[in-house]
């Protein structure tokens, strides 16, 4: 029987293989080259012969030629391990190169010799909801929105942090000013109640945004003499029922917005934008390292840390993440969250919405709709850092209703 003809050295060579892969006896039998069957009919074997898994010896050249035959099968699939994660090392860094090799304004990168410039101003634009309404009625009369509001809180936007960058430096001694566009842009129809209430429908509104953020690009460009700006696209914005991971950017509208408004800034040397095709934007300022990411990736939270709990870990996550691929950052800039929060590794920002039937109905904090600001120092990295308060109104409480005795 053809049993009979199997070494000892071979059943030793089963069973060290399954020792090695923690008793898995179809990694072993992979290991060693043949199908599961006959590594089982081995082991039995084995089994009966009262073998136990050990080094065979360097003497017996059936053992030899079982071992050889087991670290070459190892050696071949370690290979393919180590030339996936090559390619996938290669795709990232080609992510790296792609950023580097952008043509980046060199008035981002290299500082100013004049020791009194404040550094370069940060205006993040993001959560716009454009297209929303926010029914007072509903929430307590604490806020309201529409498009006739979000026309004036963009003004309100843009007026306020030239007036507050000019309380900084009279001069306006600034290189320029980036704009982050993170995501959100447009309410969009992802939930029926959307659907439903908002005032215009996805297309008309991504026209009434579009005419908007070109004024306010050609205002910046104007006021700052330049302006870059790094987009990455929300969850709102999607024409899918869920985000999709491949593709997310060519089933947003907030990437199609960005893309728009870059074709019509193209002839603009003022005006830079980077739009990578994945969920991140890595650009840096002077020597300060930014990821710009919308945020929706990060989930969870609870009554006591809010937010904080899901952004951290997911920071910790992107970091370690990145850092394998020396892409490391030092500062996350997200949305998504509505909440403006400015730590030294996260900023968070508000949005230009503001508070809503959601946030009411699922008892969080109330905020004022707002947008981050801040500077980059070449020397000091992060400097100023305000919230810009956007609505123009400020929120009166609404009286008590009281029945008479």
């Amino acid at each position: 029987m053809a049993s009979k003809e199997l070494s000892d050295a071979l059943l030793l060579a089963a069973l060290n293989a399954l020792a090695q892969h923690d008793g898995n006896q179809s990694h072993a039998a992979q290991a060693l080259g043949m199908d599961r069957a006959t590594f089982r009919h081995r082991l039995r074997l084995a089994e009966r012969r009262g073998l136990k898994a050990g080094v065979a010896s360097a003497d017996d050249p059936q053992a030899m030629r079982a071992l050889i035959q087991r670290l070459t099968a190892e050696l071949r699939a370690a290979g393919k391990v180590s030339e996936q994660t090559e390619i996938i090392k290669g795709v990232i860094g080609s992510m790296a190169r792609q950023v580097e090799e952008l043509d980046a304004p060199q008035w981002v990168l290299t500082p100013s010799t004049k020791t009194s410039m404040p550094g370069v101003p940060t205006l993040f634009l993001s959560d716009l909801h454009w297209g929303e309404q926010v029914f007072p009625a509903q929430i307590n009369n604490v806020n309201e929105y529409n498009l006739e509001i979000a026309h004036a809180r963009m003004k309100t936007l843009v007026d306020s942090a030239i007036h507050l960058l000019q309380i900084i430096s009279p001069k306006m001694q600034y290189p320029g000013i980036v704009v982050p566009l993170g995501g959100d842009l447009i309410s969009g129809n992802i939930h029926d109640e959307l659907t439903a209430t908002n005032e215009l429908n996805s297309m008309p509104t991504v026209l009434d945004i579009y005419g908007v953020l070109v004024s306010v690009i050609a205002v910046l460009a104007d006021m700052f003499g330049r302006v870059f700006l790094p987009c990455v696209s929300g969850n709102h914005g999607r024409d899918t029922q869920k985000i999709w991971n491949k593709d997310r950017h060519a089933t947003s509208f907030d990437w199609l917005i960005c893309k728009f408004l870059a074709k019509h800034f193209e002839q603009d040397k003022r005006v830079t934008f980077f739009i990578p095709d994945g969920p991140d934007a890595y650009y840096k300022v002077y020597d300060y390292a930014y990821l710009l990411t919308h945020g929706d990736q990060f989930r969870g939270g609870d009554g006591l840390i809010g937010c904080l709990g899901p952004i951290i870990r997911g920071d910790h996550k992107k970091r370690s993440r990145n850092s394998q691929v020396d892409m490391d950052y030092d500062t996350m800039i997200i949305g998504h969250w509505h909440q403006y929060i400015h730590h030294s590794r996260v900023i968070v920002n508000g949005s230009l919405k503001g508070y809503d039937e959601y946030a009411y109905n699922n008892n969080f904090g109330f905020e004022t709709p707002c947008q981050a600001l801040w500077l980059t120092h070449p020397k000091y990295g992060i400097t100023y850092r305000m919230p810009v308060y956007v609505d123009s109104k400020r929120v009166v409480k609404t009286d008590w209703v009281s029945v008479p005795r």
